[in-house]
């Protein structure tokens, strides 16, 4: 298996397809997946001519079972690492849930010429938990129970919320994907689970409104106005706000996980994005532009 090792030993996992001279696109996955997860988009744009990377974060899928590091700024330093190692260079950096607050500390943190552009799909931005300078955030309660279930029977935690919440399928007349479900399970039992532990204070603690600050390259931040596990309206209009080049494009209906429910929407959408058309590809998705 390909991975690289980080300074601290890590092994990462990654995959890399397609021409060597074409423009990359990294896809950073959400807790607690791999990045298995991006297969109907690595498939699209390896097929539209471009450079698919995406790697496992650290205690996730292939990569190794860390009891340390499960911070964001470690995850970022270990997307630095893979980026050199490979020697990407104008990159799109595509994130969902988790894997968007990644992109965020990544992205404001990259050396010139490394990012073109950056996406967040149902991404954890700017901050998830409720505290006195985030008030409409989901209670600790809501994160502690992520964490009781994932220490104290992850496969019964993981089937439920992937039969649920994730993808919308607890929703009246959803169609529900056995096989999407079993995915989701396998790919979150590949982890360790001291890391997906680790990995809720991370994606519900982080406070990236710096991060969203600094990022000085166009973004598109994607999301569904029914996601259930990062909820709309403390997530999206928020962070755009804070970008000086975000495109907010809102998907009525859609669930979290609509990347994979709704991949024939996202990935045209995606693509303009990417070759720089400014209205979405798709009628359900509702665009405005943000300037600073």
């Amino acid at each position: 298996m390909p991975t690289i090792r980080t300074k601290d030993g890590t092994e990462i996992f990654y995959k890399d397809w397609g021409p060597r001279d074409a423009q990359p696109i990294v896809f950073h996955h959400g807790w607690p997946l791999s990045a298995d997860d991006w297969d109907a988009q690595m498939m699209y744009f390896l097929g539209e001519g471009f450079r698919v990377v995406a790697h496992d974060r650290r205690g996730h899928g292939r990569s190794s079972q860390t009891d340390s590091g499960n911070d964001m700024d470690t995850y970022a330093a270990d997307v630095a690492e893979l980026v050199e190692a490979l020697s990407l260079r104008n990159a799109i950096h595509v994130g969902h849930s988790t894997g968007g607050g990644e992109v965020a500390r990544y992205v404001a943190r990259a050396k010139p010429g490394r990012v073109a552009k950056a996406v967040l799909i149902g991404a954890v931005t700017p901050v998830m938990i409720r505290k006195e300078s985030n008030p409409g955030g989901l209670p600790i309660d809501v994160f502690d129970g992520f964490r009781a279930g994932t220490a104290g029977n992850r496969a019964q935690t993981f089937l439920d919320i992937a039969s649920g919440p994730f993808y919308g399928f607890n929703r009246p007349g959803a169609r529900v994907s056995e096989g999407v479900i079993r995915n989701w399970w396998r790919q979150g039992m590949m982890g360790g689970v001291k890391a997906h532990y680790d990995c809720v204070e991370a994606f519900s603690e982080t406070d990236f409104t710096d991060d969203l600050k600094a990022i000085e390259v166009p973004v598109l931040v994607m999301h569904g106005d029914d996601d259930q596990v990062v909820p709309y309206a403390d997530s999206a209009p928020l962070a755009v706000k804070l970008l000086s080049k975000g495109t907010l494009k809102t998907y009525e209906g859609f669930p979290h996980g609509m990347a994979t429910t709704h991949a024939d929407v996202i990935n045209p959408d995606l693509l303009a994005f990417i070759r720089g058309e400014d209205e979405p590809a798709s009628p359900q998705a509702r665009s405005r532009l943000v300037e600073a």
